[in-house]
């Protein structure tokens, strides 16, 4: 067993694996219950949207190195959902719901990250 495997996780880093959980569960009531796309097929836009995420699942026996992958993956999310709030009036609300979450899922990758002190710093 690995130390990665043996160390427990961080409450901060269960609150990123619950925002990619939300993240995945959204883009698949978003993109094909609630507003199916027009032009493209729907297992497409899912295929797009979805499977990405689930890259992240390969390294999930490091919950840092997973979130890791899914956070910089977040950020086409967090453009997305700035667009699309932006510009689809019916779509506004799912749009900063993925907004909310990329953010929460990035700050609680950022707020598990041990800072090493400066030289300079006190204890």
């Amino acid at each position: 067993m690995t130390a990665a495997a043996r160390t427990p996780i961080l409450p901060v880093y269960r609150v990123g694996l619950a925002a990619w959980a939300l993240l995945v569960v959204l883009q698949l009531v978003w993109h094909a219950w609630l507003v199916p796309p027009q032009s493209l097929p729907a297992w497409l836009v899912l295929a797009i949207t979805v499977i990405p995420l689930l890259l992240p699942l390969l390294a999930i026996r490091d919950v840092r190195r997973a979130l890791l992958w899914v956070g910089i993956l977040s950020l086409f999310y967090f453009c997305h959902g700035v667009s699309e709030a932006w510009s689809s009036a019916g779509a506004r609300w799912l749009a900063i719901a993925e907004i909310v979450l990329t953010v929460l899922l990035i700050a609680a990758l950022g707020a598990g990250v041990k800072r090493k002190p400066r030289s300079g710093d006190t204890v």
